[in-house]
């Protein structure tokens, strides 16, 4: 039977950009985004559309938001990101209009092929349509998409893509119902 070998680890392959602005924004992102005693949001956005992040209008950032690469970063408009969200984003993460984060939240764009016995490094986009919703302390896998209006319920795990209008909970998430909104 094979073993993991993790020495033989490599992902040279991956180059989500130079080492300098890297280490740059290591930095930027602890001080002004990982630190619980920054709560200025707006400032959060300049920083993050400095760092090359498409950023629409009415965004809240809450304290203590970690955001692996800004670069790889799109939000619309009047979208809620939550005190202690993780947005592990190794690819492109793309969150449309009216979309909520909530806390404690993680969108996990990487993983490893437990396969292979050098565990290669897997990255796959994610997408949270117009509209969705994130729920508290909930995790969002590699390559997911969170269509129009759906909801991923506190604590839950999306594996896969999550329907229109619909509500899911679970690990991993199975729908439960409909998402009917009211006017």
């Amino acid at each position: 039977m094979k073993k993991v070998k993790l020495s033989n680890y490599n992902n040279d392959w991956y180059k989500p950009g130079s080492k300098i602005k890297i280490l740059i924004w290591y930095y930027i992102n602890i001080l002004f985004f990982i630190n619980p005693l920054n709560s200025i949001s707006s400032l959060k956005i300049f920083i993050l559309r400095f760092f090359g992040a498409k950023i629409g209008n009415n965004v809240v950032i809450k304290q203590s938001v970690n955001v692996k690469y800004p670069w790889f970063l799109e939000v619309g408009d009047n979208v809620w990101i939550g005190e202690n969200v993780w947005i592990d984003n190794l690819a492109k993460v793309k969150i449309e209009n009216n979309v909520c984060i909530s806390q404690g939240a993680m969108l996990l764009c990487g993983n490893h092929n437990y396969k292979k016995s050098t565990f290669n490094l897997i990255v796959k986009e994610i997408t949270l349509k117009e509209g969705s919703w994130v729920g508290a302390k909930s995790v969002v896998c590699p390559g997911v998409t969170l269509k129009s209006h759906a909801i991923l319920s506190v604590g839950s795990i999306a594996t896969k893509d999550l329907d229109s209008y619909s509500i899911y909970q679970g690990n991993p998430a199975i729908k439960v119902r409909e998402r009917k909104i009211e006017f």
